[in-house]
């Protein structure tokens, strides 16, 4: 059965994680550690019960907040002037041995549950990501996000 847990250096096998990203393995082999303990950003990882230590994917949260003005006109009428909360989800991967699983579609639904359980305690209009490109841009567009005026590759989700 598949888990999400919060990345812990004792118990999971950073090392043999690979995305075929080297930006983001490197980031969860280096620093994904000294992030999540300095309240950067928290890192959650999936793994199967049944081989607890290896990294299936991954995925970040932190705290963020975004400018009104980037929104669409529909979602700015709804809201104050000012930036509104939100969250972002910096980084999201799964392991390169995981490709067509639907990890990745597994990793989002995780992402939104815990946004949606976060909500409920901390204020957040939405969840901010950063797509790399436009094919990531797409990939998110297919669960509901949409892109901010100013900046294509910078999507929300509104969490209402």
């Amino acid at each position: 059965m598949l888990e999400e847990q919060v990345l812990d250096a004792k118990r999971h096998d950073r090392t043999a994680f690979r995305c075929g990203v080297p930006a983001l393995d490197d980031y969860l082999h280096k620093y994904a550690v000294q992030q999540n303990a300095k309240g950067i950003s928290t890192v959650f990882v999936l793994v199967d019960d049944a081989a607890p230590r290896s990294i299936l994917g991954f995925y970040t949260l932190s705290a963020a907040q975004v400018d009104v003005q980037q929104l669409s006109e529909t979602e700015r009428k709804k809201l104050p002037r000012y930036p509104v909360p939100c969250f972002r989800m910096g980084r999201l991967a799964r392991h390169s041995a995981q490709a067509g699983a639907g990890l990745g579609e597994v990793l989002m639904g995780c992402v939104v549950d815990r946004c949606l359980h976060a909500r409920s305690l901390v204020g957040a209009y939405a969840l901010l990501v950063d797509a790399k490109d436009d094919k990531a841009k797409a990939f998110y567009q297919r669960f509901g996000f949409i892109a901010c005026l100013d900046a294509p590759l910078t999507l929300y989700l509104p969490l209402g």
